[in-house]
């Protein structure tokens, strides 16, 4: 594990200031930063493991973790020594969804790009480094993918990352992502300036491919939705590569590029 304390992907730590002087406050740094620990880290963790993770003073760690636990934001196991997210989390992630104007303006545009392909959909979010999954349509076959929404994924390595990636100037990309990128399979883009020079070629034909870059067996299309500059938000379509033929991708692709052009109607007052 990891020490030092956890990042969120956006290569910054939570902001909180205090009104005066700007400073951060401490104790709501802590508090955020310890639930963003446990949300990208599911199961139960002993205090030893989340005080090796995030750096702080066992002691003051300890009292944080039992507020959170009388608050229902963490939760501990039937002995009381191991911690996970709580399920107020939860109630704040589905509020955040339920709210949300492009979820609301996407769900038709979703359901018919269901039906139009019959394969696994996604809308997701770029927050920093990785995209979040906001909503998913399942595929109708019995062999599919399955992504949930509120998954946490990186931009590089998802052809919704990399859809949304190609919106910004080849200047952001670089401030944004560091020289070496994680690999998650062998086919992973892991060197930045490789990457780029795949955001021109989408750039140019308005359509990102995942090649098993995330899943191997998997590939996805995806296009940005263009109601802000740049892009914030992105559908895709997802297709095990055994069940994928040329006619079927231009088929995935045009149903996209369709796609595209409702949701940008749909969004375009957002």
């Amino acid at each position: 594990m990891a020490t030092g304390r956890p990042d969120d992907g956006k290569g910054a730590r939570v902001m909180a200031t205090a009104d005066a002087g700007g400073a951060q406050v401490k104790s709501a740094v802590r508090t955020v930063e310890l639930l963003e620990y446990f949300a990208g880290r599911p199961g139960m963790h002993s205090l030893a493991a989340v005080q090796e993770a995030v750096g702080y003073p066992k002691s003051s760690l300890y009292m944080l973790l039992r507020t959170l636990v009388e608050l229902g934001w963490v939760e501990t196991d039937a002995t009381g020594t191991r911690y996970g997210i709580g399920v107020r989390a939860l109630l704040v992630g589905t509020s955040y969804i339920d709210g949300d104007e492009v979820v609301a303006a996407s769900r038709p545009t979703l359901d018919r790009l269901s039906d139009d392909t019959t394969e696994t959909i996604h809308l997701a979010r770029l927050d920093g480094t990785n995209v979040v999954y906001l909503a998913t349509r399942q595929s109708q076959h019995y062999l599919r993918p399955f992504t949930r929404v509120g998954r946490r994924l990186p931009a590089h390595s998802t052809s919704l990352g990399k859809a949304l990636l190609a919106t910004h100037t080849d200047d952001q990309v670089r401030k944004l992502l560091p020289e070496t990128l994680p690999a998650l399979t062998e086919h992973t883009i892991t060197d930045r300036e490789q990457l780029i020079e795949e955001l021109h070629a989408i750039r140019e034909q308005g359509i990102s491919v995942d090649r098993e870059e995330n899943t191997l067996g998997l590939r996805c299309f995806g296009v940005a939705i263009p109601y802000r500059t740049p892009a914030r938000d992105a559908i895709s379509c997802s297709v095990p590569v055994a069940r994928l033929t040329p006619a079927h991708e231009q088929m995935i692709k045009d149903a996209l590029f369709d796609a595209r052009d409702r949701l940008t109607l749909a969004t375009r007052r957002l």
